[in-house]
This record gives structure tokens, C-alpha cells and sequence, in this order.
């Protein structure tokens, strides 16, 4: 099932809320997705995010809504693809605020972005699988019900961790998260498709600014 490949910390967040017979009958209806389509990412790496990050590392949040869909770019963690797949437009837009915000970052030719979540940057996508070509096509399988439950954990468990909410839809979980225990910066999403203010939020500067102020080791967004 699924949620074996899901690290111990995060499946005692889900006990918590959930039954095991929940979690189970959840995980037979999106392994019964892979075993009869073409589903992404690879099943080994539905979880990519958890196994990276840790919610004891945690520094930062950036919510995706749900896997890229083209073949090969989906791996486990927003926005980011695998070395070797063509960088998406959205991904292409945040290397470009990135340059404008961060000093001597350089645009890298890769958008595997592991380097930021093994430094505690969790990058979650609400919906956390899709069927090649069909975005949005796992939307309505309950993915949000855990992704949901991680959200308001974190929030609940720990302090001055900082949200990244780009669009409308992540703006949306809002509410999960307490502003008074942590910074949340939120902007329209990096898509070249989407409408409002992304580049010059400089949330990712304003990130760094932020754990400094709380003793807390920056994140290097520069990509190697």
C-alpha cells in the first residue's frame, strides 16, 4: 500500500485524525489508480516530499495544487522536476524572481529542486498524484483531506515556519495555518497563464529575512 512508503513521523500526523481503516481503504483506491492507468509520479515517489523533509526540518512550506502531467516530470515534490526534463514555465518564472531577489543566484540549465527540501523546504502539493495528460484528474480523490491535515499540523506543531501561498488555491488554506505563530507571504501563482502580481513578491529573500530574525538557519535557494 501507498502510505508504507511514507515516513513514520507523518503517518502518526494521519493516525491521529484518521482511522487505520480509513487510510487504508483511501490507499486501495489510488493504487487501483496506478495498477490501471498511467498515473504520476512514479509510485516510489508519491511521498518524495515527506522522505526529504522531515516535519522536525521544516522552515518552509511551498503548496503546489497537484503534479505536473506531462510524461517523465512529476517526482514527488512541487514545481520541481527530475534532472534532465525541460523546465516548466511556472518553475521558469520562479528561477526568474529568484535572480531579481536572491544575490548571485544563477539560473540553473535543471529544475530538480531536492537541494531546497533537504534544507527544510517542504514542498507539498495538495493533490498529490494525476494521470499523464489529464491535470486536475485526481482532484476530487480526498488527497486534500491529508494534504490538509499535514498543513494544519505543522502549523499546530510548530512556530515560525514560513507559508509560501501562490494562487488562488493555495491561498485557500489559509485558514489551516496560524498567522500569529508564523510569517505567510502569498502572491499569484508563477504560471505564465495566471493573472495578478508574481515577480517582485520577493518572498524568497523576505523567507531568509525572516529566519534570520528567529535564529534559524537560512535556506540557500541557489541550485548547484
Amino acid at each position: 500500500m501507498i502510505f508504507e512508503k511514507l515516513p513514520i513521523n507523518w503517518l502518526e500526523i494521519l493516525l491521529e485524525k484518521y482511522s487505520e481503516e480509513e487510510i487504508t481503504n483511501f490507499a486501495k483506491k489510488i493504487n487501483n489508480s496506478y495498477e490501471t492507468n498511467h498515473i504520476l509520479p512514479p509510485l516510489n515517489q508519491i511521498f518524495n516530499a515527506f522522505i526529504l523533509c522531515s516535519i522536525e526540518e521544516i522552515k518552509v512550506v511551498i503548496l503546489g495544487q497537484d503534479p505536473y502531467h506531462g510524461p517523465n516530470q512529476a517526482h514527488g515534490l512541487s514545481f520541481s522536476v527530475p534532472d534532465f526534463v525541460k523546465i516548466p514555465p511556472s518553475l521558469q518564472n520562479i528561477f526568474k524572481e529568484l535572480k531579481t531577489d536572491i544575490p548571485r543566484f544563477e539560473i540553473p540549465r535543471f529544475g530538480n529542486l531536492e537541494q531546497w527540501a533537504k534544507q527544510g523546504v517542504l514542498l507539498l502539493n495538495a493533490v498529490l498524484s494525476v494521470e499523464v495528460g489529464k491535470p486536475g484528474s485526481h482532484k476530487k480523490h480526498g488527497w486534500q483531506n491529508y494534504t490538509d491535515t499535514f498543513i494544519k499540523a505543522i502549523s499546530d506543531k510548530k512556530e515560525h515556519v514560513v507559508f509560501l501561498l501562490w494562487g488562488n488555491y493555495a491561498k485557500e488554506k489559509l485558514n489551516l495555518i496560524d498567522v500569529n505563530k508564523h510569517l505567510v507571504l502569498t502572491a499569484a501563482h508563477p504560471s505564465p497563464l495566471a493573472r495578478g502580481k508574481f515577480f517582485g513578491c520577493k518572498h524568497f529573500s523576505k523567507t531568509n529575512t525572516y529566519l534570520l530574525e528567529h535564529n534559524i538557519a537560512q535556506i540557500d535557494w541557489r541550485l548547484n
